[in-house]
């Protein structure tokens, strides 16, 4: 069981297309972990239950940078400058679709990306089977950008199932 795309862009584990989307994310400066609909005030992944376990009673004017800092979570996409790949980053992992038309700049945008990372298709975990990212980020994201490219090209949107 897993995530398929229509357009061949992505077919694998669902935590395998959340690391992959949260290093999407970190290429281009943004903090999958604090945004809106990936931060969980309560959950086992806030950075800051950490910080409450080992230092509640930290020293008072660092604890209460960190208060402030907690009361502007979730971080909101609108406060970054827009990016067609927000739209990718804050799709749902396991259903709906994304817009023929809005698969074209995500394109683009992959592709300006793979020209400024390294291709780590040497690291293989499993060559043979090219499934998420189990062939390497390089790989995972120009799989996803030949879908898109694919998907524009013939109007239609990639589902995702």
């Amino acid at each position: 069981m897993g995530l398929d795309t229509t357009h061949d862009a992505w077919h694998g584990g669902y935590g395998s297309f959340h690391n992959w989307r949260t290093w999407l994310a970190e290429q281009i400066g943004i903090p999958l972990e604090l945004m809106e609909a990936f931060y969980e005030e309560k959950g086992t992944n806030n950075p800051f239950v950490l910080l409450d376990y080992k230092f509640p009673k930290g020293d008072e004017l660092e604890m209460s940078s960190i208060r402030r800092f907690r009361k502007m979570l979730p971080l909101k996409w609108s406060a970054f400058r827009p990016c067609a790949l927000h739209t990718l980053l804050h799709h749902s992992d396991c259903d709906g679709e994304i817009a023929w038309e809005d698969c074209g700049e995500i394109a683009k945008e992959l592709k300006e990306l793979l020209t400024q990372i390294e291709n780590d298709n040497a690291n293989s975990k499993a060559p043979e089977i090219e499934r998420g990212n189990y062939d390497g980020m390089y790989k995972a994201t120009e799989r996803f950008m030949k879908g898109c490219e694919l998907a524009f090209s013939k109007k239609e949107n990639i589902e995702f199932h």
